[in-house]
């Protein structure tokens, strides 16, 4: 008889979002023996979802209601915490990672969940110490922050508490979304932004005058043009500086209490890159998200880059991190089954994201989704041996309304929405399924009509959360198994617990649930 395997040692850098969905999705293999599961991370308390921390921010959601994993319930399940060290280097030809202790944790595999780091721009009179760890953040001027962890919310708090005046420095998805909760919360928020438009990325001009619209409407300060250069800061009662106001190159001033940097994210890939890995926006991985350079090592979520090894000699590989909770979750989930498989002696299915990036504003004042690429002017000239795409528009900017679909060949390849919910949930689904839309567009409008206030007629197969890949057909089935509530909703199926924004509609479904006759 031969003797029994020894359990495969899996070291997990990183406990936030995506580690902990790992860390789950390993418990079955910790529970048979096979896997001895260690992680490492550099907070102190429990593991808790960044993409909320905006809403306890504005006081729209309490601390508790971050958490998302009980450390506890994870040792008993058999894994190995350590909490408050951080992993400091990887010495790869001896298979071990050396923490901030002093402690030497040794490998099999090794996975890097370490996320993202807020982008803090140089700007005069701005004071910052650079973090102590790789998954530590900057210290800075008092009262400038970033938003990425429940102290940073914290330091918010306090200002919107007193009805304060917040500078939101950025115009993407998660500035605009803080803005808008800090306006409904009752504090003063300005956003400034280098450009003519907020959310370059995602929307074209039409969509975005139709936003900044909705933004000044809902009390939000919009400031475009703005060059950031220096901030003023003065002394308080304490001795300390502290923001005051933010400077343009133009000598503008916006005065504020507090200064929120808003200005992107960078993967944590110090780690990585110190232990020789190939990174590029992250730590270079392959379809089975092990790292290019050695396959002992894997990388997931805000972290990883996602690529093909035969980009190994272009100066600069495509792709890159999406920023989403949904895409580092399935990434998180393919490689606990990968793992799995290996141990059966199985080949592992290569990782492909099933799921088109959709970008959906998590706001009540104003509705906006945003999926793919909406760039193309519908008037610009074609060449005579071309083809181009298919553009439909609806603009009714007194309204705040606003949609247009790109096709290629009658297929959604993108499109924005914004104040059409149901047009813009009835597209989300269509783009997803990368179906075809009707030959008569204005079809979908009519599903924002007041006499067709009904649900689309997307069925029980429609995502409803995007993040977890959950159907409205499973929201329905929990419910009718007693979920009366969205989190226990959310408990059941995992919708609702990634960005959140899908919590109104699984709401709309709990009330349309209990009212159909039994």
């Amino acid at each position: 008889m031969s003797a029994p395997l020894a359990p495969v040692r899996v070291v997990l850098v990183g406990l936030g979002p995506v580690g902990v969905r790992f860390a789950e999705e390993l418990l079955p293999e910790l529970a048979a023996g096979r896997i001895l599961l260690t992680i490492v991370g550099a907070e102190q308390h429990a593991p808790y979802n960044r993409v909320l921390v905006a809403e306890y921010a504005a006081g729209e959601i309490e601390r508790d209601d971050l958490v998302m994993a009980d450390p506890d319930e994870l040792r008993a399940a058999g894994a190995e915490i350590l909490t408050g060290v951080a992993a400091t280097r990887v010495d790869r030809a001896a298979r071990v990672v050396e923490l901030s202790d002093g402690r030497a944790v040794p490998y099999d595999r090794l996975v890097l969940a370490t996320g993202a780091r807020a982008i803090v721009p140089h700007l005069d009179g701005l004071a910052q110490t650079g973090p102590a760890a790789a998954e530590q953040e900057h210290t800075l001027t008092e009262g400038v922050c970033v938003l990425r962890t429940p102290e940073d919310a914290e330091r918010v708090r306090r200002v919107v508490a007193a009805g304060g005046r917040v500078v939101v420095l950025g115009a993407g998805v998660l500035g605009i979304e803080l803005a808008l909760l800090l306006a409904r919360a009752g504090a003063v928020p300005h956003i400034a932004h280098f450009g003519p438009m907020p959310m370059p990325r995602q929307l074209d001009r039409g969509a975005a005058s139709v936003l900044a619209s909705a933004l000044a409407s809902a009390g939000v300060h919009v400031v475009p043009h703005t060059r950031a250069e220096a901030i003023i800061a003065r002394e308080d009662e304490h001795g300390a500086r502290r923001f005051r106001a933010l400077v343009s190159s133009d000598g503008r001033r916006i005065e504020g209490d507090l200064l929120v940097l808003s200005c992107g994210v960078r993967a944590r890939s110090e780690l990585a890159e110190a232990a020789g890995l190939r990174t590029g926006r992250g730590v270079l991985v392959d379809e089975r998200l092990r790292s290019w350079t050695d396959p002992a090592i894997h990388a997931i979520g805000d972290c990883a880059h996602v690529a093909d090894p035969r980009h190994r000699h272009d100066a600069r590989v495509p792709g890159g991190p999406s920023g989403l909770i949904g895409p580092g979750w399935r990434q998180a989930e393919h490689l606990a089954r990968s793992l799995s498989a290996e141990l059966d002696g199985m080949e592992p299915e290569p990782f492909e994201e099933e799921v088109p990036a959709v970008v959906a504003l998590k706001a009540e004042q104003v509705d906006l989704v945003s999926a793919g690429d909406v760039s193309t002017d519908p008037f610009a000239p074609v060449p005579a041996d071309e083809s181009a795409p298919g553009v439909a528009m609806w603009a009714d900017p007194q309204h705040g309304t606003y949609v247009k679909m790109v096709t290629e060949g009658g297929v959604l390849t993108g499109f924005v929405a914004v104040g059409l919910p149901r047009t813009a949930a009835e597209l989300s689904v269509l783009y997803a399924r990368r179906a075809e839309l009707p030959a008569d567009r204005s079809l979908l409008l009519r599903l924002d009509a007041q006499e067709d206030a009904g649900p689309p007629a997307t069925g029980r197969d429609a995502t409803v959360c995007v993040c977890n890949g959950v159907t409205a057909g499973a929201i329905e089935d929990a419910v009718d198994d007693g979920c009366a509530t969205v989190a226990e909703v959310g408990r059941c199926t995992r919708a609702g617990t990634g960005c959140g924004g899908c919590r109104a509609r699984i709401a709309e479904l709990l009330g349309s649930r209990e009212a159909a006759p039994a």
